[in-house]
């Protein structure tokens, strides 16, 4: 009686859990749909979605309003006796799946950009910018824009013929796994002679697999850019070149999101790659899985929330440095700016430079 009596209670403390992660699924995945979406319509109003740099931050922006509906749909299907809910459900986590492994690309490719450009300027610096280079590296941008939607489809193709030929969806959503990234196949899938269980065990692990390497091979890819980016950064620093402050102003803005975005991405999904590991390690539900559960709902489901932001709090730092910089040009004469750039240089390079008049504009 005692052992029904405690197996009750753990079952209503998982339905509860699970509950309140929906809500908070809900929650973040409409607010990284709303983040998202304004991102992309402010680059449709300003009619800069085609430039070099926007482009990929467009399409990391349309990969997150495209999970975050994914996931605000399974928020919504979730206890509910819809028809055929457990097959939405399971094909829906294989779309969303295309989508993060999309966005891992899109923000390596980002990223990729910020450090070209920085490269870019650092050697403008000093010397002159061959086209044949610029129209190289444009070009390996828009292979990367394609591959990297193109290559996670491809990879998801097998999860989509064979787990519905296989009918891997038996009994999906009735284990709570439809607010659930990643989730074992159904233990009732061995009664049902419909269900290939064999089949279905490999697909789930393939899944675990491609999002851990996806992940991995993004991370360490963002780690060398940043560590590249930094040393750039250092060099203009160091360097005895004349900049404008317009010009500090964007290598700094730069910068940031170089360092920001990697940030925001870890954020997002090191809860979710702890947990399957810890997952692969100990299949068991425990407490650390539970609080586990609630950290990834809120982190995964708000990745187009956060770069949202972080675009726009650089916009407007970048807006609120031109604005000093006009201002401090405007009190100054240029031989009181030049000693001001001399003697701070040492203290503070990019507020030493902003007291140079206005020379170049970039789009950021």
């Amino acid at each position: 009686m005692a052992f029904l009596l405690k197996a009750n209670t753990l079952e209503g403390n998982w339905d509860l859990l699970f509950t309140a992660i929906q809500w908070i699924q809900f929650v973040m995945a409409t607010l990284s749909v709303i983040g998202s979406s304004s991102l992309i319509a402010y680059a449709v109003f300003q009619n800069i979605q085609k430039s070099p740099e926007i482009r990929p931050l467009f399409y990391l922006s349309f990969s997150d309003l495209l999970l975050g509906i994914c996931w605000l749909i399974e928020a919504l299907l979730y206890g509910t006796s819809a028809a055929n809910k457990d097959i939405v459900c399971y094909n829906l986590q294989s779309v969303g799946q295309i989508f993060y492994i999309s966005s891992f690309f899109y923000t390596v490719s980002y990223i990729w950009y910020l450090y070209r450009e920085l490269r870019m300027k650092h050697n403008q610096n000093g010397q002159s910018i061959f086209p044949l280079v610029i129209d190289y590296t444009c070009r390996a941008g828009q292979i990367a824009t394609i591959l990297s939607s193109l290559i996670p489809l491809l990879l998801m193709i097998p999860v989509f013929c064979l787990g519905n030929a296989s009918e891997c969806f038996r009994n999906f959503s009735q284990s709570h796994r439809c607010i659930l990234m990643h989730s074992p196949p159904s233990a009732m899938a061995e009664l049902l002679p419909s269900a290939n269980t064999s089949v279905c065990n490999t697909l789930y692990f393939y899944g675990l697999i491609i999002f851990l390497a996806s992940f991995l091979l993004s991370l360490l890819t963002i780690v060398v850019l940043v560590i590249q980016a930094q040393t750039l950064y250092k060099k203009f620093v160091k360097s005895t070149g004349f900049l404008g402050s317009e010009q500090w102003a964007v290598i700094h803005i730069v910068e940031q999101r170089v360092c920001f975005y990697p940030v925001a991405f870890f954020c997002c999904w090191g809860p979710a790659v702890i947990l399957v590991i810890i997952k692969l390690i100990k299949p068991q539900d425990t407490k650390l899985h539970m609080a586990l559960y609630v950290l990834q709902a809120l982190t995964t489901s708000s990745q187009g929330l956060l770069n949202s932001g972080v675009y726009g709090w650089t916009q407007y730092k970048f807006y609120q440095l031109k604005q000093e910089a006009r201002r401090d040009a405007d009190t100054q004469t240029p031989l009181l700016c030049s000693q001001k750039r001399f003697y701070s240089r040492d203290l503070d390079p990019l507020e030493s430079t902003l007291a140079f008049g206005t020379s170049t504009s970039t789009i950021l």
